[in-house]
């Protein structure tokens, strides 16, 4: 639909990203990792398994992934499997989005309530997939939970800010946060609803979307408005 490139939205209480520009190097290093010959039982084992998670039964004849070979914790997976991603692609898509907003949302919260508002994001992301599929053994990795509480927030935050996105992978747009980011939480609504066979957890886009505006009403520094209160249009 549409990707974002750029926003309208300097940064008003911090000097640099840190955080932001943090995460995005770990999921950068742990998808070298991963390339570098890890197996996919090693990374099954930082992955969020449902049926182990919540110790639920399979139905007969459930086809039942490769038993993972390192040692993790499942109550830890809930915080791994968001730094592991399938390919490139995956990954990319994640990490842009996370570059574009993530910056003004860290602005509104501060470096240390950011990293702590991203993770409990990503965390309600993967419990919330696996309370909507308890009994799927397929392994969940990924930083879209994560993400889409970002997106969540920067929409609360600012929806009248002016974003540059490329429509149709060319065409570039300039648009408001309202619209962009707007479509994208309907498009995640949708997909829940329509019957779909895909690989795709958009539950745990639900999850994240949900935390994310919860979070960031409580969690933002004091003064800072919800919804662009007293923003100028130029």
């Amino acid at each position: 639909m549409f990707v974002p490139v750029w926003d309208e939205n300097p940064l008003r209480s911090i000097r640099f990203q840190w955080v932001t520009v943090g995460l995005i190097v770990v999921n950068v290093l742990v998808l070298l990792l991963q390339a570098s010959g890890l197996s996919d039982q090693t990374i099954a084992s930082f992955a969020i398994v449902p049926r182990e998670l919540l110790h639920a039964n399979l139905p007969m004849g459930t086809a039942v992934p490769v038993a993972a070979i390192v040692p993790v914790p499942e109550r830890f997976t809930v915080l791994t499997y968001m730094f592991f991603h399938g390919d490139v692609i995956h990954l990319a898509s994640n990490m842009v989005f996370l570059w574009v907003f993530g910056d003004n949302i860290e602005d509104c919260l501060g470096h240390a309530r950011f990293l702590v508002f991203y993770l409990l994001c990503g965390i309600v992301a993967g419990l919330t997939h696996a309370w909507m599929q308890p009994a799927s053994a397929i392994p969940l990795i990924g930083a879209s939970g994560a993400v889409a509480g970002v997106v969540a927030a920067y929409i609360i935050l600012h929806p009248r800010v002016r974003i540059w996105v490329l429509a149709l992978k060319f065409v570039p747009l300039r648009l408001n946060a309202l619209i962009v980011l707007g479509l994208w939480i309907l498009t995640q609504l949708a997909m829940v609803m329509l019957p779909r066979n895909d690989a795709v957890a958009w539950w745990a886009h639900i999850g994240g979307l949900v935390a994310g505006a919860v979070l960031v009403i409580i969690m933002r520094r004091s003064g800072v408005p919800l919804f662009d209160k007293g923003l100028t249009s130029a």
